[in-house]
């Protein structure tokens, strides 16, 4: 039962730390509840994806994370850019 109490206390640790950070609530909770110390301890060293670099798809307009190879939208396949545009995140995030 303390086990239990724990491990749930790390997830929602966990899960709020993943989702400061822009990632998925869901995961981070997941991981951190799965293996305490470990789990919110890669949370709070993961990086924040708001910070990432992004850069606008030349077809469709939509605003990619610079690592993505095919635009979410319309998929068209996306060349490495010579200059990173340093895009605001969307405003949804």
């Amino acid at each position: 039962m303390v086990y239990v109490v724990i491990a749930l206390s790390f997830a929602l640790a966990g899960g709020v730390v993943g989702k400061l950070k822009g990632s998925s609530f869901w995961l981070w909770f997941l991981i951190s509840g799965l293996f305490p110390v470990i789990g919110l301890a890669a949370a709070v060293l993961y990086r924040f994806d708001t910070d990432e670099p992004r850069r606008s798809c030349p077809e469709c307009g939509r605003v990619c994370m610079l690592h993505d190879a095919i635009c979410t939208r319309c998929g068209s396949e996306l060349d490495w850019p010579d200059e990173a545009e340093i895009l605001p995140p969307p405003a949804h995030a």
